[in-house]
């Protein structure tokens, strides 16, 4: 199936392929009910579920569950992370992430530049204190999972001499840590309720099949492949979208995704497309579900895939998303915690949320709608906050537009 003619989409169709792709089509389970095979669904749709710390909600690694499964049990996801056999292992993929294991081997050209590409302290800690790194990477191997403040207590009563001679402090044990789990000597066999990591042996988290492959660096995939597979993978979650776009979503170098998405084009797994309005061409998956309705509604994480990349989302929804987290508060314009709200196909609203655990509320700090969004809507975002107070433990949601919001 190589040279394929290209393939002319609406906005609108692009939309609906980009929303079915990430699993906004899959019918979700009765609340409660879900189970691993429905966060399974989720996890081989999306490919990669971006970790961060912001609580203000929730933890973002379960929002975007709750997104396409509604309320569902989080020590589900808690399970394929943390216990075998494992569904989900930690590493540098968008940003911080979880994975399928299978996708571990595939982000090895990463970690062999840990030395080069990695942030300054796990560099200067890998050269200048290379016998630091090794006493850190033998203690993990022998204790983990251990947190780096266990480690660092551990390190300190089994080598007290070495301590006095390194001089180090929390920051280098940290450091080298760090500079292990980047480089992939180690791993991360989940988070504590603090979230911090817990770090581990390859062998104590990887499965087995994977571990073969760990194991043997020579055994691990050529960049080449790892690059095409990559792509492939960043393809299909997107259902159709531009070499940004695609690149985007693993982190890749242009001379990365490049030869990586004229191979796939020559195979006929992608398929060269046009979009209404955009400048840039677009690759569509050859596999990807072509809808021609959707009618979806869900509350976004501001680290939700579907809108990770915000030129794409301004594309194809017409919707300009920033985060405003580290704005001072006078210059924010929708708020400090804004969730988009997905309704049909198209982002209708704008809702600064806060999940205030003292009082047992959801609190709805602002809804800001976007031009045209249908009258309808507003009672479904009613009803998805209440399901997401629910969800969260909460008695119920209050704020001063509330009420507007249902009117």
């Amino acid at each position: 199936m190589t040279g394929a003619a290209t393939v002319r989409l609406t906005t609108s169709q692009a939309r609906r392929i980009a929303l079915a792709a990430q699993g906004f089509l899959d019918a979700r389970p009765p609340a409660g009910a879900a189970t691993m095979r429905h966060l399974q669904r989720v996890v081989d749709r999306v490919q990669v579920v971006q970790i961060d710390s912001v609580n203000v909600v929730s933890r973002s690694q379960y929002l975007p569950f709750f997104s396409r499964l509604g309320p569902y049990d989080t020590a589900l996801l808690d399970r394929a992370r943390d216990r075998a056999p494992r569904r989900l292992v930690e590493y540098w993929a968008h940003e911080a992430s979880l994975v399928p294991p299978t996708t571990w081997p595939l982000l090895d050209f990463r970690m062999r530049r840990a030395q080069d590409d990695s942030w300054g302290g796990m560099q200067r800690v890998a050269r200048d204190h290379p016998e630091l790194v090794e006493a850190v990477f033998a203690e993990v191997v022998e204790r983990g999972p251990v947190t780096s403040r266990q480690l660092e207590a551990a390190l300190e009563h089994d080598l007290p001499r070495e301590r006095d001679q390194w001089g180090w402090n929390w920051s280098l044990v940290k450091n080298a840590l760090e500079h292990l789990f980047w480089s992939g000597r180690i791993t991360s066999a989940g988070r504590t309720q603090q979230f911090e990591r817990r770090y581990a042996s390859l062998e104590r988290v990887l499965p087995r099949e994977v571990l073969a492959v760990a194991a043997r660096p020579e055994d691990r995939p050529d960049d080449t492949t790892a690059f095409r597979a990559l792509v492939e993978l960043s393809a299909r979650a997107h259902g159709v979208g531009t070499e940004q776009c695609l690149r985007d979503y693993f982190r890749l170098k242009p001379a990365q995704a490049r030869p990586a998405i004229d191979s796939l084009v020559a195979e006929g797994v992608l398929v060269p497309a046009t979009i209404e309005g955009w400048r840039r061409p677009a690759y569509l998956h050859v596999e990807a579900r072509r809808p021609r309705r959707v009618q979806a509604r869900a509350l976004l994480s501001p680290f939700d895939s579907l809108i990770w990349q915000r030129d794409r989302t301004a594309a194809l929804f017409g919707f300009d998303y920033r985060l405003e987290i580290y704005v001072p508060a006078a210059q924010r314009v929708h708020g400090y915690y804004v969730l988009p709200f997905l309704f049909g196909e198209h982002l209708v609203a704008r809702c600064d949320l806060k999940a205030d655990r003292a009082a047992g509320v959801l609190r709805v700090h602002a809804v800001h709608w976007e031009p045209g969004a249908p009258d309808e809507a507003r009672a479904a975002l009613d009803e998805e906050l209440a399901s997401l107070a629910g969800w969260l433990g909460l008695s119920g949601v209050t704020g001063e537009l509330v009420g507007a919001v249902a009117r």
